[in-house]
């Protein structure tokens, strides 16, 4: 879709908006060896082209239905991928481009961007307030209010749900404690778990180990694109990974129900 402005006018936003509805898919298997793959496109939308997988589903959510996405599901550590020219010719194609300021190659993305594009700098945070937040404002960009409306209620139950199945799984009735890494605690909050402490996204250094050890947490929530190896060996508490991307589908709920599953097998592991 060719746009002569940086941004949709008011009418076809209102065209958008009506003809646009959110598909919300199951989590699927993440055993693609490179995706670069669109999600199922629709005629007459805006051409979405993000950087990972994480900046897509945002996308997704607010209503977009036409996504490509640079950096496959597969890679381990998505800031560390290196941009193919194809890529970045994707990139000049596209009416909006989302990348996240912390990713190494963002300034290749900005730079190969087409004149018509508009670059859109994400705020990838899974805190719900801050996911609900930034959904609604690309389903204004997007043109897509309605849609990004309607994920949002869907995420409000989803999440409400999953917070109040993880508190009957509470060992012996008790919100357990919790050291998190930065960006996994989200997962913590959903957990109902009492967090006393966090680390990262830098090294763990001696002191902190030495302040979290003495904390004595139960669980220790990961960030398995950031992992810096066991962070507590000898403390007794139960390391797990949590998963911030969501895989090829761009399904952003998955990434929660993935998590509380994770979480609450190793609540029931340390009962």
């Amino acid at each position: 879709m060719a746009r002569t402005r940086g941004r949709i006018t008011p009418l076809l936003a209102l065209t958008l908006a009506a003809g646009l509805t959110l598909t919300a898919t199951a989590c699927g298997g993440d055993s693609d060896a490179s995706d670069g793959a669109k999600s199922s496109g629709g005629a007459g939308g805006p051409v979405v082209v993000a950087t990972t997988t994480w900046e897509a589903a945002f996308a997704k959510a607010a209503g977009a239905k036409d996504v490509e996405v640079i950096v496959p599901s597969s890679a381990q550590h998505a800031p560390d991928y290196d941009p193919k020219p194809s890529d970045l010719a994707a990139v000049a194609k596209a009416d909006f481009v989302l990348y996240a300021p912390f990713e190494p190659y963002a300034e290749q993305i900005k730079e190969a961007a087409g004149s018509d594009a508009e670059l859109v700098e994400e705020k990838l945070d899974n805190d719900p307030a801050k996911v609900k937040a930034e959904v609604t404002r690309l389903g204004k960009l997007f043109g897509t209010e309605k849609d990004a409306a309607k994920w949002n209620k869907s995420f409000d139950a989803e999440y409400a749900t999953l917070r109040k199945d993880l508190e009957k799984a509470w060992p012996d009735g008790k919100a357990p404690t919790a050291v998190a890494q930065v960006y996994s605690a989200w997962a913590a909050k959903m957990a109902g778990a009492r967090i006393v402490g966090t680390y990262g996204p830098e090294a763990v250094t001696a002191k902190q180990l030495a302040d979290l050890s003495k904390e004595k947490p139960a669980l220790v929530l990961d960030n398995v694109h950031m992992s810096t190896g066991k962070v507590l060996p000898d403390s007794g508490a139960r390391q797990v990974g949590i998963v911030n991307y969501p895989a090829r589908d761009l399904d952003l709920l998955a990434v929660y129900r993935n998590a509380a599953t994770t979480v609450e097998k190793a609540m029931k592991a340390s009962a």
